[in-house]
C-alpha cells in the first residue's frame, strides 16, 4: 500500500501505512528512522494488520522542530493514528526509541494497547550506546555516495556478524538520501538538539514505565552485541516480569533487523500470547 498521511492536532502531516487484516500491530520505528525498518517484519506479520508510522521530524512527516520530537509527542502522534484509523486497541511492536514510546504508552493510554514486544530497548539504557548516537545524530555523513555508506556501515554499526547479502545497500538507502552534491539525512537535523536535551543525564532510568505494562503480554528481542540494552537491565526486566518472552539475536548489535530466526520466533510465540489474552 502506498504512504498515507493524516493531519496532527497540530496541523502536522504524518506518515503512515495501514495494511493487511487481523490483529492490529503498530510498529514504531527507531530514534532516526522510518516505517520502512519493518519491510523486514512484514511476513511475519502477514496475517495482521499492520500499523506503521514515520515521526514527526522523520521519513516522508512534516518537520516541526526539535521541542516536538519527544517521547510524549510521538506517543500522541501514535495515538492520533489510531484514533484516525478507527482502533480502539492495539498490538505494538517497537524498536528502540519506538519501545520507549510504547512503554510510555502503556503508563498514559494502557487501555490502548493489547501487548508490547520490545526491540533492544528498556527502561535502563547504557551509556556506551547512548553516547554511540549523540556521536552521529543529526550530523550530516561525509560519504559522497549510498555506495560508499553501504561500504562502510559494517565497520560503524557494532556487534554485526552473518549479514544477509545486500542488506548493507538496503540499509544505507533506508539511513540516507542520494542527492547532486551528496549524501543526506532522511530526517530534520534539530532531531539532534532534542536528543540531547532528552539525555541529560544518560544514567536516568524509566523502571515506572515499563512496570507500567504490567497484566500485558510484553517481549523482548536483545540484539547480543548490543551496545544499548545490557544484560543488567535485561535481567532485571526479566526478574519483574518472569512471563516476559525474551530472545537473544547472535549476531546483532543494536539494532536487530526483525527477520533472524530468532526475533521471528520470538515475535510469533508473543502475537500467539497476545490473541490468547484479546480473546480471552
Amino acid at each position: 500500500m502506498d504512504v498515507q498521511h493524516f493531519t496532527a492536532a497540530d496541523g502536522a502531516r504524518i506518515a503512515y501505512r495501514d495494511e493487511g487484516e487481523g490483529l492490529p500491530v503498530l510498529c514504531l520505528a527507531g530514534l532516526t528512522r522510518s516505517m520502512d525498518d519493518f519491510d523486514y517484519l512484514a511476513p511475519t506479520l502477514a496475517d495482521c494488520r499492520m500499523i506503521r508510522m514515520d515521526y514527526r521530524g522523520r521519513g516522508q512527516s512534516d518537520w516541526t522542530g526539535a521541542a516536538t520530537y519527544t517521547v510524549p509527542q510521538e506517543s500522541a502522534d501514535a495515538l492520533a493514528l489510531l484514533d484516525h484509523l478507527g482502533v480502539q486497541k492495539a498490538a505494538v511492536v517497537g524498536t528502540s526509541r519506538g519501545g520507549l514510546i510504547a512503554m510510555y504508552l502503556a503508563a498514559v493510554a494502557r487501555e490502548r494497547l493489547l501487548g508490547v514486544c520490545l526491540n533492544d530497548v528498556g527502561p535502563q539504557l547504557r551509556r556506551e550506546g547512548l553516547e554511540a548516537i549523540m556521536d552521529y545524530v543529526g550530523r550530516p555523513p561525509t560519504a559522497r555516495t549510498l555506495a560508499e555508506v553501504a561500504e562502510r556501515l559494517p565497520r560503524t554499526l557494532r556487534g554485526f556478524g552473518e549479514v544477509p547479502e545486500g542488506r548493507w545497500v538496503e540499509e544505507a538507502a533506508r539511513l540516507y538520501r542520494q542527492a547532486e552534491d551528496g549524501v543526506n539525512l532522511t530526517y530534520d537535523p534539530s532531531l539532534r538538539e532534542a536528543f540531547l536535551a532528552a539525555f541529560k543525564n544518560p544514567d536516568a532510568t524509566a523502571w515506572p514505565l515499563f512496570d507500567a505494562l504490567e497484566g500485558l503480554p510484553i517481549a523482548l528481542i536483545h540484539g547480543e552485541g548490543s551496545d544499548l540494552l545490557g544484560e543488567d537491565a535485561v535481567e532485571e526486566m526479566q526478574r519483574r516480569r518472569p512471563d516476559m518472552i525474551y530472545g537473544k539475536v547472535p549476531g546483532r548489535g543494536h539494532i536487530p533487523w526483525l527477520d533472524e530466526g530468532e526475533s521471528v520466533q520470538v515475535v510469533r510465540a508473543w502475537m500467539g500470547a497476545v490473541q490468547g489474552t484479546a480473546a480471552a
